[in-house]
């Protein structure tokens, strides 16, 4: 058994954050299927980068070139297909799993971030040309963005949310989930259909909090560092815990409705001086996701040590580790709001020039 097929015995779902068209064609995204992976996960960047930088692309742009369409409509028509393929690809293991598993992710424009009647559109409209069932439309946890995942909850769509990164996100993403179930209950609808992550991102916040640590300067700001996304996540758990496990969402269970699994993402180790897998190890759970970038991927299947529970040990360390941070001054909450914003800004940048490739 490989690291990838021990972390899904002990619980966790190990996903691919990549996908393009040479990752297809190549055979490369069946191997990984093959070795265990169980969902598949994109972004405007790495679409940026697939169409860039491959030539699997040109043939589909130049017929596309030679029809009445705009930028955006090119972009969705090229990736959509991506999707299809490797919806069609995972199949199986969403079967095998009944639709706990084997998931592909597709994101909706970056600059319907604030547009809450605009991403309720473009969700409905992506989810129709895709036409699979296991896709997970791909939304952030703006405040607009929550309010349309409740909406697009009640219709039975399958959502992953994504950039969240504080207990704040975490919780108001959850209620928007329950709330969007208990109306879809309330219409005859069928809970058990739905599958909802929350994509939790870590590897930015030990980026940002590091630095303002090292500008505090301290001996007991410096012994912070590299600790809070791994703490940030763990704290994220136990609030998933309470609530999907807990008296309120009973009744939702007995209806055969599925919890909102924790997500992490961002987990490629950015500072070198930390372990390569920091993000992953210490966080093996039961009902989380785990979607990693190639070089982390690789290097899990290569040296990865797998224990269940990872993500429930030192809970009370996770807790004052928060606690320490806040009293240096630091609010995680508004901190959180400034990631997330970052997040957009660099999404809609490689949105931007994604759009240029297909113009």
């Amino acid at each position: 058994m490989n690291p990838i097929q021990a972390a899904r015995a002990a619980g966790q779902q190990v996903w691919l954050d990549n996908l393009s068209r040479a990752l297809i064609n190549e055979g490369l995204l069946a191997r990984h299927i093959e070795n265990g992976v169980a969902g598949v996960t994109t972004n405007p960047a790495i679409f940026h980068k697939a169409i860039a930088d491959g030539h699997d692309y040109r043939p589909a742009l130049d017929a596309l070139n030679g029809e009445n369409l705009s930028a955006e409509q090119r972009y969705e028509r090229l990736v959509i297909e991506d999707v299809q393929r490797a919806c069609d690809l995972i199949r199986p293991v969403f079967d095998a799993s009944q639709g706990d598993a084997g998931y592909v992710s597709l994101e909706v424009s970056p600059a319907l971030a604030d547009d809450e009647a605009g991403t309720v559109a473009a969700a409905r409209r992506l989810r129709a040309a895709v036409a699979r069932d296991n896709l997970l439309v791909k939304i952030p946890a703006t405040a607009a963005g929550v309010r349309a995942i409740e909406t697009l909850t009640g219709e039975g769509v399958s959502i992953n949310v994504t950039l969240m990164f504080s207990l704040g996100h975490v919780d108001a993403v959850a209620g928007a989930y329950q709330r969007g179930l208990d109306k879809l209950a309330a219409a005859g609808g069928d809970v058990s259909r739905v599958r909802s992550v929350a994509s939790v991102f870590l590897s930015r916040w030990d980026s940002l909090i590091d630095k303002q640590l090292e500008e505090i300067g301290s001996d007991a700001a410096l012994a912070l560092r590299g600790q809070a996304g791994v703490a940030l996540a763990r704290q994220a758990y136990q609030r998933y815990l309470a609530r999907f496990h807990g008296a309120g969402f009973a009744a939702l269970t007995a209806k055969g409705a599925r919890p909102q699994s924790m997500l992490w993402a961002s987990t490629g180790t950015k500072n070198t001086a930390y372990s390569d897998l920091m993000y992953v190890e210490p966080l093996i759970g039961a009902e989380t996701v785990n979607t990693l970038p190639d070089a982390t991927l690789a290097a899990f299947a290569d040296h990865g040590q797998v224990r269940a529970g990872t993500v429930t040990e030192d809970v009370d360390g996770a807790a004052a580790h928060i606690a320490a941070l806040a009293a240096l001054g630091l609010d995680l909450e508004v901190l959180g709001e400034r990631l997330q914003q970052d997040g957009l800004a660099q999404f809609a940048t490689a949105f931007g020039k994604l759009l240029e490739l297909t113009a």
